[in-house]
């Protein structure tokens, strides 16, 4: 079943290929995390590219595209990590300036990391066209809105869908809707929508059955704290961890609290890199590195000086270490049986040193 599994669940971005057969892909989330300031934009995008990240993922919005500027109580968050607060105040607060992108783009090709966004709207879609954005990710409160996912899907890059609060049906929506608009290059993300999310929830047994049942790269869009989660997620078969990054969570901001700091994130690359290869390729063969300890394991040796003619006896060969006898399978079938030569207590037992 896994070879199978390694031919599949395949995507391919900004030429990076993803799947079972390669490393973790793994996206540093900026989202909101530049606190109004594009010199701090760009320093956690070189921040992400020194940690080992392969992509940095931004978000394109305005409030006015988001909400409405109003303090009616619909409109205002009433718990958890922003509450109080008007939806559009928030959004103001953690937009990322148009102004900003081209430079952000620019900034990131220059260094060599991949650079995308989630749009929120249809004109945002039309935005990163015009910056040749190389993919899309869509947020998990955007995943149900039909017309963004077909704005999309009708580029025919590459799209990453957060799967927060989807059920099954949601789900298969999601799919059909890129599929029957163009995209075949999409993957999707198990994601619990809290902020911080706390680890009981992260329900990463649904990693398998979403990786069977839509046959695309199942990866992790990550809000818990720390890095078990993520790390999990790769035995569980993700194949792209998602994580927010800042460059200092004391500075503040609004994914501050739960997101990585620059050296928190290399030791997430390392450590999912490391999961990944702990899989391995599933085959039951010895490892290349353990092939010179199969020398220690057991095997039948001469433990008595014998004539030639001597019978072997239960008493003159005994199972013991290194391994360059006889595997000791083979004890019943020389018992009783006449060495050819003269042998030395201590030699290996061998075909040929004794009678057929």
């Amino acid at each position: 079943m896994l070879m199978e599994e390694l031919e599949s669940n395949y995507m391919k971005i900004d030429g990076r290929e993803i799947g079972r057969k390669f490393p973790p892909y793994i996206v540093a989330e900026l989202s909101a995390n530049h606190n109004g300031s594009i010199d701090r934009a760009l320093e956690t995008i070189k921040a992400a590219k020194d940690a080992g990240a392969d992509a940095v993922k931004i978000q394109t919005y305005t409030a006015d595209t988001m909400t409405l500027d109003c303090d009616n109580s619909d409109f205002i968050i009433d718990s958890g990590l922003w509450k109080g607060r008007s939806l559009y105040s928030l959004y103001k607060w953690a937009e990322t300036p148009y102004e900003w992108h081209k430079e952000i783009f620019n900034y990131a090709n220059e260094i060599g990391i991949t650079c995308f966004s989630s749009p929120f709207d249809i004109d945002s879609v039309d935005f990163l066209e015009s910056l040749d954005a190389p993919a899309y990710k869509i947020a998990s409160f955007e995943s149900s809105d039909i017309l963004l996912l077909r704005a999309v899907a009708e580029t025919k890059k590459p799209v990453i869908v957060s799967t927060g609060m989807a059920t099954v049906s949601d789900m298969d929506l999601i799919v059909d809707t890129l599929e029957k608009y163009g995209c075949t290059n999409y993957a999707l993300l198990k994601c619990t929508s809290s902020y911080p999310a706390e680890i009981s929830d992260a329900n990463l047994s649904a990693i398998p059955f979403m990786k069977e049942k839509y046959g695309c790269p199942i990866g992790l869009s990550d809000h818990t704290i720390g890095n078990v989660a993520p790390i999990l997620s790769i035995g569980m078969g993700a194949t792209i961890i998602e994580k927010h990054v800042c460059l200092d969570r004391s500075l503040g901001g609004v994914d501050s609290s739960f997101s990585l700091e620059p050296n928190e994130l290399k030791h997430l690359v390392e450590d999912v890199n490391s999961a990944w290869l702990a899989l391995g390729d599933g085959k039951i063969s010895p490892a290349n590195n353990e092939i010179k300890s199969m020398q220690f394991k057991r095997s039948l040796y001469f433990v008595d000086n014998l004539k030639k003619g001597d019978r072997i006896t239960n008493k003159n060969i005994r199972s013991i270490r290194p391994g360059y006898g006889l595997p000791t399978i083979n004890f019943d079938k020389i018992i009783g049986k006449e060495v050819c030569t003269d042998i030395p207590a201590g030699t290996a037992t061998s075909w040929d040193l004794i009678n057929e």
